[in-house]
């Protein structure tokens, strides 16, 4: 079995772990800098190595890119799945914040809210809640 993390390259790493942290809840677990490498110039001691840190109750990392521009592959979204339309709503309109709303987040035809988004970092994602069971 394995486990699937994110991994996120940043043009400032503390600054969007940051962002997620506010809108999703969580905390940094650990960070590492350049820095921390011995013989590193001096101009990139701050730079973020490896960062993780949890938001939403899920664990992602991120380091900065430091030597070419982030890339983002349009191919795929990230997907965070709610218990409640509260907390859907309330993490879609902190995440989208600074970005664009592709899709709003409206009740779906399957019965559930689901949403898609890009955030001011160039990250997709799409909030959605858990499908209830159908009533018997």
């Amino acid at each position: 079995m394995a486990k699937l993390t994110p991994y996120f390259y940043s043009e400032n790493a503390r600054e969007q772990a940051s962002f997620y942290i506010a809108a999703l809840g969580g905390e940094i677990q650990h960070e590492k800098t350049y820095g921390d490498a011995p013989g590193t110039d001096e101009s990139m001691k701050d730079k973020i190595i490896h960062m993780a840190f949890t938001a939403a109750g899920v664990q992602f990392y991120i380091a900065d890119v430091t030597n070419r521009p982030v890339e983002y592959n349009a191919g795929f979204d990230l997907t965070l799945e709610f218990d409640s339309d509260d907390e859907a709503r309330e993490a879609f309109t902190k995440l989208s914040a600074g970005g664009s709303v592709i899709m709003p987040l409206e009740k779906q035809f399957w019965g559930t809210l689901f949403g898609r988004l890009q955030d001011k970092y160039g990250v997709k994602w799409q909030i959605t809640t858990v499908a209830q069971s159908p009533s018997v």
